[in-house]
């Protein structure tokens, strides 16, 4: 997908040099699904007040080295977004911890692939308890348009904002859920 360089300065990103394409689909899902998981994350994500920043903890379930990053994201539309980050050590990652927002926290689950496609499946806890999401990445929008539902999802919610991080964040479950 070409970005165009005036809607990019319009979400603050001035020059599209330095910004990363995310492409994304989100699922609905009813539990973790029944299948191989390589590898999990415990996840605190720090929605700062007033901004587009995004800061994130990520700590492996299996012992491995801590990341600290900040984001900043620009949402395009539904599934393309212009993604920067910043990985911050320990002690930079304790100066912004403390910034006021609203935290999410979750379990990411990075799948066994399924059909040769990989998913990861968040478990959210806190507020947010009951809310599984599955997602993937996609390099490319042809490769998006051609992932076929994943077979342990209840619906795809991608075109939902209400289940986009930041809207989580600042709102809660959505009611269905």
């Amino acid at each position: 997908m070409d970005i165009d360089p005036e809607l990019a300065r319009t979400l603050g990103f001035p020059k599209l040099k330095y910004a990363y394409v995310e492409r994304e689909r989100r699922w609905l899902c009813a539990r973790l699904p029944d299948v191989q998981v390589v590898s999990a994350d415990a996840i605190t994500d720090l929605y700062i007040d007033g901004s587009r920043l995004r800061l994130r903890e990520a700590r492996p379930l299996d012992g491995g080295p801590v990341m600290r990053r900040l984001g900043r994201k620009g949402d395009v539309d539904a599934t393309h977004r212009l993604i920067t980050s910043i990985y911050l050590s320990e002690a930079e990652y304790a100066l912004l911890a403390d910034l006021p927002g609203r935290r999410i926290k979750k379990v990411r689950h990075r799948l066994a692939p399924i059909a040769g496609r990989t998913f990861g499946v968040d478990v959210f806890g806190g507020d947010l308890e009951g809310l599984v999401l599955s997602e993937r990445e996609f390099e490319s929008d042809e490769e998006m348009a051609a992932c076929p539902h994943p077979p342990f999802a209840l619906r795809e919610v991608t075109q939902d904002p209400r289940y986009a991080g930041g809207w989580l964040a600042a709102h809660g479950l959505p009611p269905e859920v």
